[in-house]
């Protein structure tokens, strides 16, 4: 939520304490940080994961002002009568799980509070016990396929490039003094492998390596028990025939789906551009509408055939098909300064294709 700066402290705790109730259904401290963006979520994740000691360290509000808003979340917790639900944060560690610490202090009580979550009094015990669940669920292990070489911080054993390691607390472990030396890694690739092995399997871990092209860490496979491995092989070998023709069928009523989208897409571009060509209409909603391209058309906007969205995939069509954009970006041009550059002759031909008009041939020369 959008929340105003200017408005007095308590009033903006109580917004974003109602906001995280209605939200999912419980509010905490670390909700209230979050919302008066004194705390990241990145750094919320991060500290789940075990790449942070201590989550009060990554605050960034006024000491002054924290003590404040601590006081006034709890006054309105009392004035709203929540019930109180004591949640327990773990991570993932060496051979298990470790308890997560909140406070840089550690003191029991600040511990305590960080801890607990508020629900309204009137939900049932079942509903708070799949919330607390949830909560308290630790996430999987991660463990990297290293670009370059490393060395055990435990046993000091090199780790090769490729090879993988699991960082606790910063500290790189070899995969045995990390407590999962006896797992098997399964690369990506096999959705029901993966999905089946990981439902049996005690113990899991993923797999991730830096890509440096896409400038993240991407998924390579999990790490599982050998047993959980060999029975979800056996499974998916006696099922392997059924599993096909269900992908068969699935991919022809995808098929069926994606061409009657393109088909309402085409045709309502036609109707909102009627100087549009036919054939282009058709090209534009083909290329706009591929499933898994990421592209307007496969938003929700576009499949819903917003007008909006059909003019961006319209005006990104002409800008590649009607003007030189592609030719100012090869020879160096930012695209921005491109885009900007071609913008007048891409609207040029926009307002005559909704005439119902061809574009001029000067429109489609640009600087």
């Amino acid at each position: 939520m959008e929340l105003d700066n200017r408005l007095p402290l308590e009033e903006r705790v109580g917004l974003v304490a109602e906001a995280a109730l209605a939200d999912h259904q419980f509010v905490s401290w670390v909700d209230i940080l979050i919302g008066l963006r004194w705390l990241h979520p990145n750094h919320v994740e991060q500290w789940r994961k075990g790449r942070i000691g201590r989550l009060e360290e990554m605050v960034q509000g006024s000491p002054k002002r924290i003590p404040i808003a601590f006081e006034k979340f709890r006054g309105w917790v009392e004035a709203k009568g929540l019930r109180a639900m004591e949640v327990a944060y773990t991570r993932p560690a060496r051979g298990g799980v470790a308890e997560l610490q909140f406070s840089i202090g550690g003191e029991p009580e600040i511990e305590k509070f960080y801890r607990t979550h508020y629900v309204s009094a009137e939900f049932p015990e079942r509903q708070r016990e799949q919330i607390s669940a949830r909560l308290e669920r630790a996430q999987a292990p991660v463990v990297f396929q290293i670009v370059r070489e490393s060395q055990c911080s435990e046993c000091g054993a090199e780790i090769a490039r490729g090879g993988l390691l699991m960082m606790d607390l910063k500290q790189p472990l070899c995969l045995p003094c990390a407590g999962l030396g006896d797992l098997e890694f399964l690369p990506a690739g096999d959705t029901a492998l993966t999905r089946r092995s990981t439902k049996y399997s005690q113990r899991h871990a993923v797999v991730v390596r830096y890509s440096r092209s896409h400038g993240r860490y991407e998924r390579q496979g999990i790490m599982v028990e050998p047993a959980a491995l060999a029975r979800a092989e056996q499974e998916c070998l006696e099922d392997g025939d059924a599993r096909e023709r269900q992908r068969a069928r699935g991919a022809e009523r995808r098929s069926r789906e994606d061409q009657d989208l393109m088909a309402r897409m085409a045709a309502e571009i036609r109707e909102l551009y009627p100087g549009c060509p036919p054939d282009e209409a058709r090209a534009i909603a083909a290329h706009t509408a591929v499933r898994g391209s990421g592209r307007v058309g496969r938003s929700a906007a576009g499949r819903s055939l917003a007008e909006e969205a059909l003019t961006i995939a319209v005006s990104a069509a002409i800008r590649h098909r009607h003007t030189n954009y592609d030719q100012l970006l090869a020879s160096g041009v930012e695209r921005p300064r491109a885009r900007r550059k071609v913008s007048p002759a891409v609207d040029s031909i926009l307002e005559a294709w909704r005439a119902g008009k061809p574009p001029r041939t000067e429109d489609t020369v640009c600087g």
